[in-house]
């Protein structure tokens, strides 16, 4: 977010809800009070937060699509339920809770104000970006969180519990993902480092990717996944078609995604969304030539991951950089995100179904690390200074591998004793016999494609 900086299992679930619920009443009627004064308020401005939140949500329907997609037909009724408990989920922590870790005035660490909305008016995000009032500026935010708790779902696909989702779902968007945001966007001890990461290359698909590798790893691969030899064996996904319209939709609630960051209806808002496009026809391009030379024949779901990840790379980046910049990136991102889905299946042995990790953690370090090196001062004059390659030496780009290397240690601490605490406690993985079957009928009693004929080969 570009802003100004200051110092600075189902039981448990409805638990959880219910006794929230009567201090948010209070909250509410707080937060209305902080709003800014009406003269101070910018209509335009306004409406392009919510419209842009609204873009950034519509987002939830595309991850639903490319990883039920690429997932098979025995799993469609799960992988859909857990896209839309996450941000049911999300809503209610974030509210709660997330975001007073994120932006309540505490220290460099974490916000220690907010909750429920209750005293807003003295957090950061109320007191920043002043011609925006606070709900939108929250509703705005809050669409985010779920956007970081949604990544972890693609790569535990198809062998999860789903009570065990929903609490490491709720966890996410209540604590780990705040305190990141709070580093970096609420005043924290990143931003006075002199990191950038504009829209959240770091802050939300880093930290969604730290967490889906973890999480996957702990998890264990697919029943057939390995042979007895060890080598991979792949396990397509039943729908194509509807992993291609998620990418489209991904990719259209994009331009609310980066562009929205700037809070306002600036004039930035189309160089934003021009870098953003470039990056992800790029990096379309980039992932169908790279699958094309190493398979010998073009790879629709590479190409797709290419267009992701182009998207993912520029998002840090996005209004520090010049459109020849934002092509190159998304270049970049387009080869890495192919040579790492590889890597990630073959070397590490982790089995991600839909690349998430792929897609969302290298591509988004990728992209927080080219703030570093290809940032001009020309288009956010004050702001990041210039980049390695524009004559800005290493200030930069050490502060934003600190910032990787910082997020990344936060992330793997807290992943491991999020999954290894569910593993351990209440158990992480389903049956052998309900994953064989599917967790459709397993988990929730019933098929997304009723009526029809489904051959199976895993």
């Amino acid at each position: 977010m570009f802003r100004t900086r200051r110092p600075g299992t189902g039981v448990l679930a409805l638990g959880l809800f219910l006794g929230t619920a009567a201090a948010g009443l209070q909250g509410e009627e707080a937060a209305a009070a902080a709003a800014a004064p009406a003269e101070a308020i910018s209509l335009a401005d306004t409406l392009w937060v919510l419209v842009a939140s609204i873009l950034v949500f519509f987002m939830q329907t595309g991850f639903a699509m490319v990883e039920t997609g690429f997932t098979r037909a025995k799993n469609s009724v799960n992988i859909l339920f857990k896209n839309l408990m996450d941000f049911c989920l999300a809503t209610v922590a974030f509210w709660a809770v997330g975001f007073g870790i994120m932006f309540g005035t505490g220290n460099g660490f974490l916000g220690l104000e907010g909750w429920f909305l209750a005293d807003a008016g003295g957090t950061f995000a109320s007191l920043d970006w002043a011609k925006v009032p606070l709900p939108a500026k929250f509703f705005f935010q809050l669409v985010f969180a779920g956007t970081a708790a949604t990544i972890v779902s693609g790569a535990m696909a198809e062998r999860t519990r789903f009570s065990a989702y929903l609490i490491y779902s709720f966890a996410i968007s209540l604590v780990f993902y705040p305190v990141v945001g709070h580093w970096i966007w609420g005043g924290g001890w990143l931003a006075g480092a002199g990191m950038w990461d504009f829209a959240g290359s770091t802050v939300v698909h880093s930290v969604g990717g730290w967490f889906a590798l973890v999480g996957a790893w702990i998890l264990g691969p697919r029943l057939g996944k390995y042979g007895p030899d060890g080598r991979a064996r792949a396990i397509p996904g039943h729908n194509i078609p509807l992993a291609a319209l998620g990418v489209f939709i991904l990719w259209v609630g994009w331009f609310g995604f980066n562009p929205g960051s700037t809070m306002a209806a600036s004039a930035n808002i189309g160089h934003i969304a021009v870098t953003t496009n470039l990056a992800a026809a790029t990096g379309g391009i980039a992932g169908m030539l790279a699958s094309w030379t190493l398979f010998r024949k073009p790879d629709l779901s590479m190409a797709m991951n290419g267009v992701l990840a182009g998207l993912v790379a520029i998002t840090a980046p996005c209004a520090f950089v010049s459109a020849g910049s934002a092509a190159l990136i998304g270049l970049a991102a387009g080869i890495a995100v192919v040579l790492s889905v590889i890597a990630v299946d073959r070397v590490l042995r982790i089995d991600d179904p839909v690349g998430a990790i792929s897609v969302h953690l290298v591509c988004g370090i990728l992209g927080t690390l080219a703030v570093g090196l290809f940032a001009e001062d020309r288009f956010s004059p004050g702001t990041t200074g210039n980049g390695l390659l524009f004559g800005g030496g290493l200030r930069l780009l050490g502060a934003q591998s600190l910032g990787v290397l910082a997020v990344g240690g936060w992330c793997v601490a807290a992943g491991l004793a999020l999954f290894g605490g569910l593993k351990a406690l209440f158990g992480l993985r389903v049956s052998r016999e309900e994953e064989i079957r599917g967790l459709d009928l397993g988990e929730h009693g019933m098929e997304s494609y009723a009526g029809f004929q489904i051959f199976m080969n895993q």
